[in-house]
This record gives structure tokens, C-alpha cells and sequence, in this order.
């Protein structure tokens, strides 16, 4: 007859250990806004003389920002207007206040980690009128409020760590005591970098792409709060 388990078989493994806070990436994570995004910019880029399909784009910009999109853009189109990045962050946030819908199972995860009292942070490489537009269409502008990051309010976008490392910061947490949940290779590299262990939904992004950088792959965002250790395995 088996005895009991050995305490290190009784104990969580490290993707179910609780966090001290839990930084979220917004789109694809929080917000079902990548389809919108990509129609966008690809509608845009067609229009300066770049043939590109929203799955195209998806596939060359996803996680990246606006002001690291400009040169690749640039190199293929030639000059963009001088204000090119807010008139499209203008026309997406447009879109957004009008059909974007939260990605399933986000909100009541969010609301578990809350409940839990657990703090929580958005960074993005969105920029700061599309992110706040994002967070107040899926009703989560008030969980958010005062650690909202936009890649205008650091250094460096992602895949850099800075991003991470305010939002932890604003959540008087080390950065190697938070979670964040990505669903992008850059994304996941930038909370890597930053020392935070990363859970990568498998949404728009393979889960091999995440295990090969050190990241924990998921498949739905209902799974979350289980992943932190916030309810049974």
C-alpha cells in the first residue's frame, strides 16, 4: 500500500506558485483587439502601397509598438507622415470604443486575482489613448486605474523589460515576485528579461515559441487563476 505523498510531491510547482502581483499584457490577453488592429494596419499599409493581409500583419508586428513598426514600414513604403503613429492610434481607439469585446474567461480571471487581493498592473506596447480606449470598452478602466503602461510612458517597448519593471514597481513588488500574462514572443521575452516569471497564452502564439524562451504556456484564460494558485489544480 502507498504512503503518503513526500512534501516535495505535495508541493505546488512553480507555475502554481501565488504571486506577490500579476502584470497583464492587453491585447490578446485582456482584449480581443489583435483581429481589429491587424484589419487596421493593413488597411492603412495597402493604402501606401504595402499588399498586406490583417494575417500578415499579425505575423510581422504582433506585440510590437507603433514606434518600432515606423522603420519596417518605412523601409518598404518610404517616409510616413510625421504624425502617422497618432492618427492610427486615434482611428484604432475609434474602433475599439465601438466592437472590441474582452477575450474570454479575462474578466472574471482579473476579478479572481482582485478578490484575491493580489495587485494587479496592464503593460502594453499599445499606445496610451488606444490602451486607456481598450481598458474602458471591456469595462476594466477603474481594476487598472493608476497602473496603466503604455509604451509612451517608458524608455524602451517591449521586448525590452521596462515596461514590467514600472508595472511592478507600481505594485511595490520585485519583479521576480510577479506573474505576467502574455500572449506574444516579444511580450514574453520582455518579462523574461525583467525577472518576472511569464505565462504565455497559447492564443496567438505556439506553445513551444513560449518553453523555448522560459515561459509556461496556457490555454485559456479561465485557467488563470488556477495557474496562480488561487483555486485546487
Amino acid at each position: 500500500m502507498p504512503g503518503p505523498p513526500s512534501p516535495a510531491a505535495s508541493r505546488p510547482g512553480p507555475e502554481r506558485v501565488r504571486p506577490a502581483a500579476v502584470l497583464f499584457d492587453c491585447d490578446g490577453v485582456l482584449a480581443d483587439s489583435e483581429g481589429l488592429v491587424n484589419a487596421i494596419v493593413a488597411e492603412d499599409l495597402t493604402a501606401r502601397g504595402w499588399r498586406i493581409s490583417a494575417d500578415q500583419a499579425r505575423e510581422t508586428f504582433l506585440g510590437m509598438a507603433s514606434s518600432a513598426m515606423r522603420p519596417i514600414i518605412e523601409a518598404r513604403v518610404g517616409p510616413l507622415p510625421h504624425d502617422w503613429v497618432g492618427a492610427l492610434s486615434e482611428r484604432i481607439a475609434e474602433e475599439m470604443h465601438r466592437s472590441l469585446q474582452p477575450i474570454p474567461g479575462a474578466l472574471a480571471a482579473v476579478a479572481a486575482v482582485r478578490a484575491a487581493g493580489i495587485p494587479i498592473a496592464v503593460a502594453s506596447n499599445s499606445a496610451r489613448q488606444e490602451l486607456l480606449a481598450k481598458l474602458q470598452r471591456i469595462g476594466l478602466e477603474e481594476a487598472f486605474a493608476g497602473r496603466a503602461f503604455s509604451y509612451e510612458d517608458v524608455p524602451r517597448p517591449k521586448p525590452a523589460p521596462d515596461l514590467f519593471l514600472a508595472a511592478a514597481r507600481s505594485c511595490g513588488m520585485a519583479p521576480e515576485a510577479c506573474v505576467v500574462v502574455e500572449d506574444s514572443l516579444l511580450g514574453g521575452r520582455a518579462g523574461i528579461a525583467a525577472g518576472c516569471r511569464v505565462l504565455g497564452l497559447t492564443r496567438e502564439t505556439d506553445a513551444s515559441v513560449f518553453r523555448a524562451i522560459g515561459a509556461i504556456p496556457f490555454a485559456a484564460m479561465a485557467d488563470l487563476p488556477g495557474l496562480l494558485g488561487l483555486t485546487a489544480a
